[in-house]
């Protein structure tokens, strides 16, 4: 895969293969997610996400999508594959500059360095993240 100037792209996609994706430059912002619409569209206590400029983004496929209203009243937008049905990403009307993939989505998942964890009123004592992240109540400002 290509390099981008700050190091090898980020790529991933879908379980399938008919998404895939590659990212270059560095996340402007990782975190786990443990709001209510994360929890569910994980089907566990949270979701992980890398946040890129949408800009360094080549994306190939045909993603379905559903929208929903956030919390703050903007609409977002999950993309997953039709085909195999992994969520892969995450568009926002809001912020069309931004391009959110899911951690588990990259080919590399441990590339992922989450930097604090959002909506942690809403965690559940069974989902147990590192507690050296800052954890803010819902999402913090921007």
């Amino acid at each position: 895969m290509s390099e981008s100037t700050t190091g090898a792209a980020y790529t991933g996609g879908c379980a399938c293969g008919a998404i895939r994706y590659e990212i270059g430059g560095e996340p402007v912002f990782s975190n786990h997610c443990q709001c209510r619409d994360c929890q569910r569209e994980s089907g566990t206590g949270h979701l992980s996400h890398l946040h890129f400029m949408r800009d360094s983004v080549k994306l190939s496929g045909q993603a379905a999508s559903w929208e929903m209203t956030a919390d703050s009243g903007n609409r977002k937008s999950r993309h997953f594959c039709p085909a195999c049905g992994s969520p892969v990403y995450m568009t926002f009307a809001a912020m069309p500059q931004l391009f959110t993939i899911r951690a588990a989505s990259l080919d590399d998942p441990a590339r992922f360095k989450p930097q604090v964890v959002t909506y942690a009123s809403r965690a559940y004592a069974w989902d147990q993240l590192d507690p050296a992240l800052t954890k803010f109540d819902a999402m913090p400002p921007r």
